[in-house]
């Protein structure tokens, strides 16, 4: 049965690259994947043990540093990374 999906360009490519390499068509390169994963076969990543990061005193955060605001956040590790090596 013919379909159409929308496939990300790098995951194609490599998809097209296994298939040559198995001397097999994209199409049954798919197949294949879309059962192993629905039949679970695949491993699935175990769950990851949590972390807990200090949040005052010595190795904690840095003032005014929020873990809940992702932009504030990121801006400071760009300036961070502007700054290494000067």
């Amino acid at each position: 049965m013919r379909t159409t999906v929308s496939l990300d360009n790098n995951l194609l490519a490599m998809a097209k690259r296994e298939a040559l390499k198995r001397h097999r068509s994209l199409a049954s390169l798919v197949e294949e994947s879309l059962r192993q994963m629905l039949a679970g076969t695949n491993a699935t990543p175990k769950a990851r043990n949590r972390v807990e990061l200090p949040e005052d005193g010595e190795g904690g955060l840095q003032p005014g540093i929020d873990l809940d605001n992702s932009a504030d956040l990121l801006l400071v590790m760009e300036k961070r990374d502007d700054s290494y090596g000067r």
